[in-house]
């Protein structure tokens, strides 16, 4: 039965508003997670003195909140230390969520994540080779084991394309999923190479493979931030064009859209934007994974809301999961990459196991 234009307005507006509700919740919850974070650590300070101290760089909270006489080593400890880690820790969270959703509708499969194409595996032989060759300067407002990380990811998403041509249609899209799983293995055989000759920096890149963001910096901020946001907002924006292809190719081809030039886009995009996220932390796995499963579970199949929810979603999840790695063995700090693995992948095992039960009735 068709509906009518002003019904089907109507329907718009609703979604709209009802997307606008869940974002403010997920907004406030990230803020309140915020504070809580700034206040945790081997210095504790309480949640108002955090709030306060967030409020001084924001004018227009500023204006509304009284001063405190806060000691200046509080400024320094959450400026200097805690602040960064925890914007790169929700902006890298943000990001692999919203690549996440990205590949799993371009590829066609719930299973696929932001490491599918082996970027993940470029990017830690570059690394491997910084920490072995002793090198200490970097460029880009990383290290050199970021740099490496970011030049070889980069290089690794020109060899897939490379070997099957810049095509996107559906024999293209398989062929890069089989090339991107033969370069991982590829480079994870060099680097067991380089490791036998290497043995001083086994655990070195190890722990770099596992995730971590006990290095980050306002340099590591500005050098992440104008690479995030374009390609972040640019995938947002495709929510309907994935739909489409998500309905098939012929559907979107039938509507006047190039499918194959979108995939090659869309994918270029979530590759730079993996890359760049690596540079800065390290691998870390199963956030671009469990979030998108999440949401579809509670119902949000339509990337025009699922994406940018993917984002605040993630950013939240990854805030939490680094504030319990530096916080829950302190002094000790724990990789990342194994609270998210702890997470996630019980999580994901319900999930399968819930889809399949489903699919069987």
């Amino acid at each position: 039965m068709a509906h009518s234009p002003d019904t089907q307005i109507k329907q718009v507006n609703s979604h709209q508003v009802g997307l606008a509700k869940i974002m403010a919740l997920l907004v406030v919850v990230f803020f309140c997670l915020l504070v809580f974070a700034v206040s945790l650590g081997p210095s504790s300070l309480s949640a108002r003195d955090s709030f306060h101290l967030l409020a001084e760089k924001i004018p227009l909270i500023r204006k509304l909140v009284p001063s405190l006489e806060i000691a200046d080593k509080y400024r320094v400890i959450v400026y200097q230390l805690r602040l960064p880690r925890i914007l790169l820790s929700s902006l890298t969270g943000a990001a692999l969520a919203l690549v996440g959703s990205v590949f799993q509708a371009v590829f066609r499969n719930p299973l696929a994540d932001p490491h599918i194409l082996g970027i993940s595996s470029g990017a830690a032989l570059g690394a491997t080779i910084a920490m072995v060759s002793g090198l200490g300067a970097g460029a880009l407002g990383l290290g050199a084991v970021g740099f490496f990380a970011f030049i070889f990811a980069l290089a690794t998403i020109w060899l897939v394309y490379l070997s099957v041509g810049f095509a996107g249609n559906d024999q293209a899209i398989t062929s890069m999923l089989l090339v991107g799983v033969a370069l991982g293995t590829l480079f994870s055989a060099i680097i067991s190479l380089i490791m036998l000759f290497n043995h001083d920096e086994v655990s070195r890149v190890y722990m770099w493979t596992l995730g971590s963001f006990n290095t980050a910096s306002w340099d590591k901020i500005r050098f992440f931030v104008p690479i995030f946001l374009p390609c972040a907002f640019a995938l947002i924006l495709q929510g309907r064009t994935l739909n489409l292809l998500l309905a098939g190719e012929e559907e979107a081809m039938s509507l006047g859209l190039d499918a194959a030039k979108i995939r090659k886009r869309l994918i270029l995009l979530s590759s730079v934007l993996v890359a760049a996220t690596i540079a800065v932390s390290g691998i870390i796995g199963f956030v671009g994974l469990v979030i998108p499963q999440y949401l579809r579970v509670l119902g949000q199949h339509d990337l025009r809301r699922q994406l940018p929810l993917a984002g605040l979603a993630g950013a939240i999840f990854l805030l939490l999961c680094d504030t319990a790695a530096r916080t829950l063995l302190s002094p000790l700090e724990i990789p990342v990459g194994i609270i998210t693995s702890l997470f996630g992948v019980p999580y994901f095992i319900y999930v399968v196991v819930r889809q399949r039960r489903q699919a069987s009735l």
